[in-house]
């Protein structure tokens, strides 16, 4: 069996948790042994435990990527659960440590991606960067071409990198009477269109674009979900407030959110900075739900413009608008892309996919450790038997 340890920094739920989580619900626990290393008191912890994988609290590690400290936590971590992989997501320290222990190969996940300032593009921050991704990792996962780019753009070599997207469970379809209780929990009218914004409430995940372009639909029977919380929720609340919308609806964190999802008939992203591979649009799709989504990073890959739903240019709201008044004026339309989304879904984006090709990335670097060990106590051997034969003589 091939044992692996994934460390995650995050002590919230974001998309790179999400991502983990429907890795270890669906990975074959026959081959593999997971144990997953995160924050003391992570929010993740429950999900794992339900995912039938054992968590292992440590402390000072939440939301850094590195410290001299926790690099050395984790290389004790490693001494005692002997890993034969170690799977980072974000944590610079617990890749030293893997290198540190020596005994494991280092596979690490990039699940963002940003514009990148020029002096990491070139020399020596370009070197620098790149020697650091190419000699502490065996194998780079990208979740999406634009993490990619970021990470050749300062010195990843090419041949480290294994591109893929996330992929998701579908989400169980409620009936129709279902439905219509969810609506009436939501306040939503018959006949009202629904556009969800499922996201932190942070500045960049743009939601105050889409707030303006419901100030210009105001005059049509479309509501506005905006689910989640964050450091902007008071704002967005008042920009609402300051606005006159009562088309939208805050719900707060949603631990249901798969109710709200139902009653979609829009699904809205609207990110101006680090979008990958959107955990809730792949969610959305696996319902057939078209989507409006801004030109950034990995959405034109998720949603392919015209197809599974709309493409607009990022901080745009009059953008927004007017794709959401197509879908609206256009329910053939909006049913061709539904039917579209769920094929794309089932042919790129099922939670199986992207488990079998991290599995395979296993198999593939399990035998350089066992080769590297067998390697390194040779040599051991071959010095001990020199020192014997020098002993005698």
């Amino acid at each position: 069996m091939i044992r692996v340890v994934n460390v995650i920094t995050d002590s919230n739920i974001g998309g790179a948790g999400l991502a983990l989580i429907n890795f270890m619900r669906n990975t074959d626990k026959r081959e593999f042994s997971h144990r997953v290393v995160l924050p003391r008191g992570s929010m993740l912890i429950p999900r794992l435990l339900e995912a039938g994988v054992e968590p292992y609290e440590l402390e000072g590690i939440a939301e850094r990527s590195f410290s001299p400290g926790a690099a050395g936590g984790f290389l004790r971590v490693f001494k005692e659960l002997k890993p034969d992989i170690v799977h980072t997501h974000a944590s610079l320290s617990a890749r030293i440590a893997a290198k540190l222990y020596g005994k494991c190969a280092s596979v690490h996940t990039r699940h963002c991606a940003f514009d990148i300032k020029r002096s990491r593009k070139v020399f020596p921050m370009r070197r620098l960067l790149g020697f650091a991704n190419n000699h502490l990792s065996d194998a780079i996962i990208a979740i999406s071409p634009a993490a990619r780019d970021n990470l050749t753009d300062t010195g990843t070599s090419p041949g480290k990198i294994v591109t893929m997207f996330n992929g998701v469970e579908p989400v169980r379809t409620l009936t129709e009477a279902e439905k219509s209780a969810v609506r009436k929990k939501y306040g939503i009218r018959d006949g009202e269109l629904v556009c969800s914004v499922v996201a932190r409430l942070e500045p960049y995940k743009g939601h105050e674009y889409v707030l303006e372009a419901a100030a210009l639909l105001r005059e049509l029977p479309i509501r506005f979900i905006i689910a989640g919380t964050g450091s902007y929720e008071n704002a967005l609340r008042e920009k609402s407030r300051a606005l006159g919308l009562e088309s939208c609806i805050f719900t707060g964190f949603v631990p249901e959110i798969w109710e709200m999802e139902n009653i979609t008939d829009v699904q809205i992203n609207a990110s101006y900075v680090s979008e990958t591979s959107s955990l809730s649009l792949l969610e959305g799709m696996s319902l057939g739900t078209p989507a409006v989504v801004s030109d950034l990073d990995g959405n034109p890959y998720l949603i392919i413009h015209g197809e599974n739903g709309l493409v607009v240019p990022k901080k745009d709201a009059a953008a927004i608008a007017g794709a959401v008044k197509r879908l609206y004026s256009d329910p053939e339309e909006r049913k061709r892309m539904s039917r579209r989304a769920l094929e794309l879904y089932e042919e790129r984006f099922t939670a199986s996919v992207p488990v079998k090709k991290v599995e395979d990335i296993y198999r593939r670097l399990a035998p350089r450790r066992d080769a590297a060990i067998k390697c390194g106590g040779e040599r051991n051997n071959e010095r001990n038997g020199h020192n014997s034969e020098h002993a005698k003589g």
